[in-house]
């Protein structure tokens, strides 16, 4: 399964915000055995989040859209989706009911704050999407063909993927080594590993823990294990964190 994550928010591209989200979606799809293909970021850009969507969405088996949903004036991100599937935005009958009760809620916990939220718009979503509701955020994420959206704050993505994180899944396999050689003292035997064993490796230079990681990817369990076994004897590698004394 190749996937392709669009974060969206005109904070991450001026250095306002971190961009935790890609980094935790990315982790959690790799998890699972899926191939990160594509990351980007983009601005809170109504036409330019509807072609990047529309591109994405033809190019890769899902889609997965984080950040500006909600009710502010900068998230545009749900009418996007909507203009890149020539949908109109309406509530349904979940998300109406989402919204009211998550809003309720709120109202419980901060009785003494007013709250002027239009409950039409806020649970508003592509017509015909599959809506996905939590309790933790109030704005709605959707799916919709294989594009699926989700909030942009970090603990409302991490509740939305949950909803929705068995339809993700793949034969990728990874291991990580670990080797105290210099990059230069290893090269050939890294290039011979990917052509031997039809895998692909990656070498991390870590200097605060003064060595180098490996990483070992392969869709077959043998080839993984086969290509690490290689790479121990062949470029002093340890499935153990090791650390230079030089």
């Amino acid at each position: 399964m190749e996937v392709a994550l669009i974060t969206v928010g005109d904070e991450l591209l001026s250095g306002d915000t971190v961009n935790t989200n890609a980094n935790w979606l990315a982790a959690a799809l790799s998890e699972r055995g899926v191939a990160v293909e594509r990351i980007l970021s983009i601005p809170d850009d109504r036409a330019e989040i509807a072609a990047r969507v529309r591109e994405y969405a033809a190019d890769f088996d899902a889609v997965i859209v984080t950040g500006g949903i909600g009710s502010t004036p900068d998230d545009v991100t749900m009418e996007a989706v909507a203009d890149a599937f020539d949908r109109e935005m309406a509530p349904t009958e979940l998300t109406r009911e989402s919204v009211e009760r998550r809003l309720a809620a709120i109202r419980e916990r901060v009785p003494d704050r007013e709250f002027d939220v239009d409950v039409e718009a806020e649970a508003s979503v592509p017509e015909g999407s599959r809506p996905l509701v939590t309790e933790v955020g109030l704005a709605p994420g959707c799916v919709i063909e294989n594009v699926y959206v989700m909030p942009g704050i970090p603990d409302e993505l991490k509740a939305t993927f949950e909803t929705v994180a068995d339809e993700f899944g793949g034969d990728r396999r990874s291991r990580f080594l670990y080797t105290v050689e210099p990059e230069s003292n290893i090269i050939d035997a890294l290039a011979e590993a990917t052509d031997r064993f039809d895998v692909a490796v990656g070498c991390y230079p870590d200097r605060e823990a003064d060595h180098n990681r490996l990483k070992v990817t392969a869709t077959d369990d043998d080839a993984l294990d086969d290509a690490a076994a290689w790479l121990l004897d062949h470029a002093n590698a340890s499935e153990t964190t090791v650390s230079r004394d030089w």
